[in-house]
């Protein structure tokens, strides 16, 4: 039970990183390539239907930690009291400027919202990797290092998205900014990804090698306009990082202790597992069947491909 539920957690974190990388990515870019108003909208309608859903992942995953393996959820959340608070700040800056901006109608005050929405989604792009890459080494540079990964990462993600789901001069640019991005995550990735498995640790090693390939490639595909595999590298190549991350984590989440000391009694993880099988099947689903409804391109305001129900705090 102690293993089933550590790669329980392990895979809603990888879920939030993905879902959430994208969401930071484009949130972050939002001001940049989005150049008069229509362009904005199209911009952020494109994670209006699913920004808040990517958010229960964390949620979930907190919650896991806490209930499996409190000692684990204690120790990581007095560790990193300060960075966590300022995610925290973060995500609540961007969701109040989200829904706040679509019921502004002067540019002014707009234009505090794209702050808010890109300074909220840059913070905890960074802090994510910046808290991982400090519980891996213990080290102020790794700390850096990870955060700097971590956000090129996401404007990485964050870009070919964008690429996949607009259309016209949106699209190209983002395809630029991606591009570009690229640039920065590969050297990056070459010092980061390096420093996550532990020696003697082969299936680490290979989920991070096939992480940096896989960024590579996706730096390849976007480059050759084939956006729905460049996303599909970018998503994959997170999936292997997290994967390097926790398998690296196994053996001892935090400094001094083990899995088996941070775990709940095996009345809790048993009771947690019957709920975990009742509500997470439901979850997925529900995911799954909201990105298959908002799933085609859009365009600027009055396109053809304008996505229909788009949520109404971005999308007016």
């Amino acid at each position: 039970m102690i293993d089933l539920w550590f790669v329980i957690i392990a895979f809603l974190w990888t879920g939030y990183f993905v879902l959430e990388g994208f969401d930071f990515g484009v949130g972050m870019l939002s001001p940049f390539l989005g150049r008069n108003e229509g362009q904005r909208k199209q911009i952020l309608q494109t994670i209006g239907p699913v920004w808040d859903g990517n958010e229960v992942w964390l949620i979930t995953a907190v919650g896991a930690m806490f209930a499996a393996f409190p000692a684990w959820y204690a120790g990581f959340l007095s560790s990193f009291y300060l960075p966590l608070t300022l995610v925290l700040a973060g995500l609540i800056v961007r969701g109040v400027a989200l829904e706040w901006r679509g019921k502004l109608e002067h540019s002014a005050d707009r234009a505090w919202a794209d702050v808010g929405i890109a300074a909220g989604s840059a913070l905890p792009a960074f802090l994510w990797g910046a808290v991982f890459g400090d519980v891996l080494l213990d080290s102020g540079v790794a700390a850096l290092v990870g955060g700097a990964f971590s956000l090129a990462v996401c404007l990485l993600h964050g870009a070919v998205f964008l690429a996949l789901r607009t259309e016209g001069v949106v699209r190209r640019r983002a395809r630029a900014a991606a591009m570009g991005a690229i640039v920065a995550v590969i050297p990056l990735a070459i010092v980061a990804l390096p420093s996550i498995p532990r020696e003697g640790d082969a299936a680490v090693w290979i989920a991070a090698g096939g992480a940096m390939a896989l960024l590579a490639a996706g730096g390849s595909l976007i480059w050759r306009r084939r956006e729905g595999w460049a996303f599909a590298a970018t998503a994959g190549a997170i999936v292997l990082a997290s994967a390097a991350l926790f398998g690296t984590l196994a053996g001892a989440p935090l400094p001094g202790l083990t899995l088996a000391e941070a775990a709940s009694g095996p009345y809790t993880l048993n009771v947690l597992t019957w709920i975990g099988l009742a509500v997470l099947p439901f979850v997925l689903v529900y995911q799954g069947w909201t990105y298959w409804v908002f799933r085609k391109r859009i365009s600027a305001p009055g396109g053809a491909a304008q996505v229909q129900g788009a949520q109404a705090g971005i999308g007016q």
